[in-house]
């Protein structure tokens, strides 16, 4: 997620799947390619890792307002 959101931040939108972020520590993040892997898995997310992904930008990460609905998790 924080390699994620630095992307974000630096270039205004989220990464293609070729995005690599170099993080603090020197290690790099294929920011890209894990887009793409959660979005497989995204069943498995908790509504604050949905909501994190949503305020991003993530177009298929739901809103505020669909996590809060009582049958809005199964919709995925």
């Amino acid at each position: 997620m924080e390699a994620l959101a630095q992307y974000v931040a630096r270039e205004g939108r989220l990464p293609g799947r070729g995005g690599i972020q170099v993080l603090a520590d020197g290690s790099e993040h294929r920011t890209g390619i894990r887009i793409g892997n959660t979005k497989g898995h995204r069943d498995r997310l908790n509504p604050a890792q949905l909501a994190a992904l949503a305020e991003l930008g993530v177009e298929w990460a739901p809103s505020r307002e669909w996590l809060g609905s009582e049958t809005g998790r199964r919709r995925c």
